[in-house]
């Protein structure tokens, strides 16, 4: 691919642009997607004209920017997401009729636990965790279940270059929530990002029996009852694990 002046490739302005748009923000005006992207405004305005004559991106009212329907349409047509989902959801709903609470799935990227599926009703508890949204590893009990279940150089990695923005947390406290997570066969957190609820999360393995993926509930702080949504969440993520099994081939 053709570099620009800084040295870019034409992909690396690509994603530039895409990643641009932040958590909750459906448009932007060109100027501030040329800001926000780090490109001059020609080759912001070029850049999206080409990504929208491939529906990649769209006008939107005002003169505005927004990404195209066609991103979700290849995202979702064959990701590894999708068989995730497919195998989490049967019993993710169980679950979720049982406590009548929030149910999240979540992958591990990099530092953070990316959520991928989320069941609520009207009236649960407050929960952060969105579907395509992120939470550093240390703060989510679905990311300390996580990361948890990684080999020992990826969570010794992961601790050497750990950092809490908040200056609350130091590597050897998470390094304790990893051991103990591992010992207990889930994680759990109470009070770290709304005071008033508790995160609970176990890991879900592949048939290789590597840590894929982490089914957690986020309830009540003055309702939790440990001794039921333990088993429950192991149960579940048995059931998925073997559903993982049974709908990707073997390698």
């Amino acid at each position: 691919m053709a570099n620009s002046s800084s040295g870019d490739s034409v992909v690396d302005r690509v994603v530039r642009v895409l990643e641009a748009f932040p958590e909750g923000v459906s448009s932007l005006p060109l100027t501030e997607l040329a800001e926000r992207s780090g490109l001059p405004l020609t080759s912001a305005h070029r850049l999206v004209r080409q990504l929208a004559d491939h529906r990649l991106l769209e006008q939107a009212p005002g003169g505005k920017v927004q990404l195209g329907l066609r991103l979700w349409e290849l995202v979702n047509r064959n990701s590894p997401i999708l068989l995730l989902r497919q195998a989490a959801l049967p019993f993710m709903d169980d679950i979720h009729q049982v406590l009548n609470q929030n149910v999240n799935l979540g992958v591990l990227q990099g530092d953070d636990v990316l959520f991928v599926e989320r069941l609520s009703r009207r009236g649960s508890v407050a929960n952060r965790a969105k579907v395509a949204g992120r939470m550093p590893v240390h703060v989510s009990s679905a990311g300390i279940a996580l990361m948890s279940g990684q080999p020992r150089a990826a969570q010794n990695a992961y601790l050497a270059r750990f950092r809490d923005p908040a200056g609350k947390v130091d590597a050897d406290s998470v390094r304790r929530l990893l051991a103990t997570a591992a010992e207990r066969g889930y994680a759990e957190l109470a009070g770290v990002v709304d005071p008033e609820t508790w995160g609970i999360a176990v890991p879900i393995e592949d048939r290789q029996r590597r840590t894929v993926a982490a089914i957690g509930v986020v309830v009540p702080l003055a309702e939790v009852r440990i001794h039921q949504i333990v088993p429950a969440l192991r149960t579940a993520a048995r059931g998925i694990g073997r559903q993982l099994g049974s709908l990707t081939p073997a390698p």
